[in-house]
């Protein structure tokens, strides 16, 4: 991007000011995880500076603690004065959350190839090793496993919060390992047909295809903006399907998502997405409730578009995208920055004053490479974690460990 000095500030800044051992409370493993040992992964992997590894390592090593179960699932929060881990109070029944241990491994295997000691992928890989063998009802993973049993704690099954990435890292760490591990393969592809059969549905009048939700034995014809990520997922998916049907029809799949997650944009009066919204005899992809019509500047929309226009070169993609550039400026920017917005369909806008982290690490980063030459961070090349931190795959990983 040419920010060279303001690259500099912060490198200057994380050497002399950023120490993690200062927090103070508990810290969240997953959040730590995929914000900062993959931002500092990422960023050793693009300048080859040794800083960003010295500090990957330290955290990395910080969280491991919260592996100690007897199932080897970690605990979601980590205090790291003391050592001790713990799970969220609200979680049910003092369970372990799906989208949170099911989104350590991209970033473990890439500190264990980087560094050589195996510790950080054998934790993920023994965790990954156990819920593969567990039984899934219908194929699904609910959203909690209780750490110290082994058993799903409730059959609450989602695509949205807290289950996503879960999903997102078996394709993804498949494709970093250069798809050697095919028990990953499997893994994803299963639970992907699971989920088309059970929580697949289409619209009407409109035909727009959602990713419902399971609870118990209801469903809820609601979609997460987060499970917009999925366009991404299955555009990402259809470029390594060998089978030409299979291909085709995952691809038919991400445009489709992509397509029902631009009309929860354009159905509208801000033409910005609500952070989730419903399906019903006369509802097609709009915000019901209060509580379900604000926007916190989240990346996943233009994620999938993103993926989209790399993978088919449709030119309606990125233009989807400049479209959230123009409301983004015209309803979202503060004089600081950027803010979310309470309600989508208020006028004036109710601005919250907030700008997320990941507004940066992901909104404004897949807008951009949307708008740049496909050979900056290129899909064969690289893979985005979570966070939209981008990792260097196969050979790319043996340069990188030998900087």
């Amino acid at each position: 991007m040419g920010l060279e000095k303001e690259f500099e500030k912060a490198k200057q800044w994380i050497d002399k000011s950023f120490d993690i051992l200062t927090a103070s409370g508990d810290l969240s493993v997953f959040e730590i995880n995929i914000r900062y040992v993959g931002g500092f992964l990422s960023a050793y992997a693009l300048t080859k500076e040794k800083l960003f590894l010295s500090k990957a390592i330290q955290i990395a090593d910080l969280l491991l603690p919260a592996f100690d179960t007897s199932t080897g699932i970690p605990l979601a929060l980590i205090n790291v004065q003391t050592g001790k881990a713990s799970n969220y109070g609200w979680a049910s029944g003092g369970c372990s959350i799906l989208s949170e241990f099911g989104s350590l491994e991209l970033e473990f295997a890439f500190l264990s190839k980087i560094t050589g000691n195996e510790t950080y992928l054998l934790k993920c890989r023994k965790l990954r090793e156990f819920i593969n063998k567990m039984e899934k009802p219908d194929g699904l993973y609910p959203n909690y496993l209780n750490p110290h049993t082994g058993r799903w704690c409730q059959k609450h099954v989602s695509v949205g919060a807290l289950g996503d990435s879960f999903y997102e890292y078996l394709l993804k760490v498949w494709l970093f390992d250069e798809k050697r591990d095919k028990s990953l393969w499997e893994m994803y592809k299963n639970a992907v047909l699971a989920l088309e059969k059970n929580l697949l549905f289409k619209s009407k009048p409109s035909n727009l295809w959602y990713f419902a939700e399971m609870k118990a034995t209801r469903i809820e014809h609601k979609m997460d903006h987060l499970a917009c990520f999925t366009a991404g997922m299955f555009a990402l998916q259809s470029l390594h399907e060998t089978d030409e049907n299979q291909r085709a029809h995952y691809l038919e799949l991400a445009e489709k998502i992509g397509e029902t997650c631009h009309e929860s944009y354009n159905r509208t009066i801000t033409k910005l997405g609500p952070e989730s919204f419903r399906f019903a005899s006369d509802i097609e992809a709009k915000a019901v409730r209060v509580h379900e019509s604000y926007f916190i500047l989240r990346p996943e929309a233009v994620e999938g578009w993103f993926y989209l226009w790399r993978v088919t070169g449709k030119q309606q993609y990125r233009d989807w995208c400049w479209e959230v550039v123009e409301a983004l400026e015209r309803y979202c920017r503060a004089t600081a920055g950027y803010t979310g917005i309470r309600n989508v369909n208020s006028l004036p806008v109710d601005q919250d004053d907030v700008q997320q982290s990941f507004f940066l690490a992901e909104t404004l980063k897949y807008l951009f490479l949307t708008f740049s030459d496909s050979t900056k961070i290129p899909l064969d090349k690289w893979v985005f974690n979570t966070e939209a931190h981008p990792f260097p795959i196969g050979t790319e990983n043996e340069r990188v460990a030998a900087a």
